[in-house]
């Protein structure tokens, strides 16, 4: 009879230890989706005032990045060429990958 009973108290101390923790693991779940509710809301706004910023300053963007590419023929014409090159490699495997969907499908 005691065997059963500290059987019995065994098993019910190792529900309450499972339930304590399930119980602490429900409550750090609740505190993680409240923080990742409000790193959602901050990068969202973030996002939208960049996009705001581009959308309202898109000439002067332009304008600036121009100027950096005209720059960087007269320094350094090799590195321009590097980076021509690549973006076209880029712009090939875009295509390329285009294609094959285009054809699974």
């Amino acid at each position: 009879m005691k065997v059963i009973k500290y059987k019995m108290d065994a098993l019910m101390e190792e529900n309450n230890k499972l339930k304590e923790e399930n119980k602490r693991l429900k409550e750090e779940n609740n505190r993680m989706c409240i923080e990742n509710a409000r790193l959602n809301k901050l990068l969202e706004n973030y996002i939208n005032s960049r996009k705001a910023y581009y959308e309202k300053n898109k000439e002067i963007v332009n304008q600036k990045a121009k100027a950096r590419m005209k720059k960087l023929a007269e320094e350094n014409p090799e590195k321009l060429r590097e980076k021509n090159r690549l973006a076209y490699l880029k712009r090939k495997e875009k295509l390329k990958m285009l294609n094959n969907n285009d054809d699974t499908n």
